[in-house]
């Protein structure tokens, strides 16, 4: 077998270094820890709970992450905090969300029939729904952790974690429209929210943007917390 040429072995030393990264993301559960992670940094702790992952796994898939240099990590007495490294690595993780979205068939056809079970497959114009919600003609609201909130949020949204939701009912104006947000377009934290919201009478919906997609559509963030 001949030599390799210099081209050959520079072209595989560099395809070799994006393999690396292309393995980090091989796995559900490592995305994941991304698509959190792009909400704000949190630490082991709070990671294996969000992703019901047990610490041990969660510390390792961390580990894979942080290797292929897509996460950082900083120590504080006994808590290690993660973050992303930095904002291409939440363009990738948009990147490879849209790929799938555009070829898997089964994308579309697991979120619907979660949707269908829970009474919310009617159809959403998104564009005029996330016009309103720029334009302040909605009542807003985040139900994601505060922490999250804290990180980045969008402007005019009020933090009001899901699990929070049922003792802030009564300052919710009874005829405006609600429109919840979590993560993304398959975070179910609104999904459960808007489920609880139209039990309890109010008209409500759902925007499929999260923090990310908010951004990428070009539109500002606002953040309250201090990282």
């Amino acid at each position: 077998m001949p030599t390799p040429s210099a081209g050959r072995r520079f072209k595989d030393a560099i395809y070799e270094q994006f393999a690396r990264v292309a393995k980090a993301l091989a796995s559900a559960h490592r995305i994941e820890l991304v698509d959190l992670l792009a909400q704000g940094p949190r630490t082991v702790e709070a990671l294996a709970q969000l992703s019901e992952m047990s610490l041990a796994n969660t510390s390792q898939h961390l580990q894979v992450l942080r290797g292929a240099g897509l996460v950082e990590a900083t120590k504080q007495g006994l808590f290690v905090t993660y973050r992303l490294a930095d904002g291409t690595v939440a363009d990738l993780f948009l990147g490879l969300r849209g790929v799938a979205e555009g070829r898997l068939a089964e994308v579309d056809r697991i979120k619907r029939e979660f949707l269908a079970e829970r009474d919310q497959l009617e159809a959403v114009d998104e564009r005029a729904l996330r016009r309103r919600v720029r334009d302040g003609d909605v009542t807003l609201i985040d139900v994601r952790p505060r922490e999250e909130y804290e990180a980045g949020h969008i402007p005019g949204a009020v933090s009001m974690p899901l699990p929070d939701l049922v003792k802030e009912l009564a300052t919710l104006p009874k005829k405006a429209e609600i429109v919840a947000y979590c993560r993304g377009p398959y975070c179910v934290l609104a999904v459960e929210a808007v489920s609880l919201l139209r039990k309890k009478g109010f008209r409500a919906v759902r925007l499929e943007d999260g923090i990310l997609d908010w951004s990428a559509h070009g539109f500002r963030l606002e953040a309250s917390g201090v990282k």
